[in-house]
């Protein structure tokens, strides 16, 4: 599984999308457009990518740049995952 997909799957847990989320592309705009997307959901996203992709995030990397859309959190994590290699 690629990172993007793998993220669009956590995306579909954390904000119940019931399998909506397999429609969605890296294009998908997150911030401020899903309205599901609160605070809580937000913290929610970030333990589920630690935990899926084995990446740690710290306060100082999280700005609305990395949720503008999928592509920029698959992005995010994908920097993330290279940096551990």
């Amino acid at each position: 599984m690629d990172v993007t997909q793998g993220v669009i799957q956590l995306l579909d847990g954390v904000l119940n999308w019931n399998g909506r989320g397999a429609a969605y592309t890296r294009d998908t705009a997150l911030l401020g457009v899903m309205p599901d997307l609160d605070s809580m959901a937000v913290l929610s996203l970030i333990v589920g990518l630690t935990e899926r992709f084995g990446i740690a995030i710290g306060d100082d990397e999280l700005h609305g740049d990395v949720f503008q859309n999928i592509g920029s959190l698959a992005d995010f994590v994908t920097a993330k995952l290279e940096r551990i290699r």
